[in-house]
């Protein structure tokens, strides 16, 4: 209760502290309670694609969102931003296949944490491997904006090491938790990788079917979700 104390109080300083607009009305709003259920519960499945893991050194390309609302998955809310990079994309495009060129086209970093901050209100963020997402995110913000993007987040790797058994992975395969593998453990089907919109909405897909194996039906929180 004290650490949620704590984060709230933070939130409401950043609040203060951030400059009108889209990243000012998210930290104003409170996001979804830990008692939240499955049922009731608002996120916003994201992937980003950088040039590198490194929030200090490296660059966002693109990100892809999609709403999740309880257990249904919102379309008509997906989106897909390419944002334009302060260096060529170098090696990593090998991974995600976004050009120089294309990125000309995109849109500053500021617009894109503010496009992000608006689809993000009021919900928690849904990520595999999450860390990546809130890291890049809030240096993102606190570099264009002088303030964190403070994040309530679902991680669908960490839900998979609960489906499979698995103690943060121990005693699993090399790549039983990567999203391809997770999905194709739970019957879903096979969606080309490092596209961040598709990556969002593959995650999406997984978060459900992750809390349809793990719940057996029954309630389920946010805090449940996030042990």
């Amino acid at each position: 209760m004290l650490s949620r104390l704590g984060a709230d109080r933070r939130r409401a300083r950043w609040a203060g502290q951030a400059p009108p607009g889209p990243v000012r009305d998210y930290l104003a709003t409170p996001p979804p309670g830990p008692r939240t259920d499955v049922a009731d519960l608002r996120l916003l499945a994201l992937d980003l694609e950088t040039t590198g893991l490194d929030p200090r050194s490296d660059h966002i390309l693109s990100v892809g969102f999609v709403p999740v609302d309880g257990r249904q998955i919102v379309l008509s809310g997906a989106e897909h931003l390419l944002c334009r990079a302060e260096v060529e994309v170098g090696q990593s495009a090998t991974i995600h296949g976004i050009t120089d060129d294309a990125l000309a086209e995109g849109i500053d970093l500021r617009t894109l944490v503010e496009r992000v901050a608006t689809a993000l209100t009021g919900r928690a963020l849904l990520a595999h491997h999450a860390v990546i997402e809130t890291e890049f995110l809030s240096a993102a913000c606190e570099r264009e904006l002088g303030v964190p993007l403070p994040m309530t987040a679902v991680d669908t790797m960490q839900l998979h090491s609960r489906v499979l058994r698995s103690n943060a992975g121990e005693g699993l395969p090399q790549g039983a938790l990567r999203l391809p593998t997770a999905r194709a453990h739970l019957g879903l089907p096979r969606y080309a990788a490092h596209e961040a919109l598709t990556d969002a909405l593959a995650c999406a897909e997984l978060y459900l079917a992750q809390v349809d194996r793990l719940s057996g039906g029954q309630p389920m929180s946010l805090k449940a979700l996030q042990r």
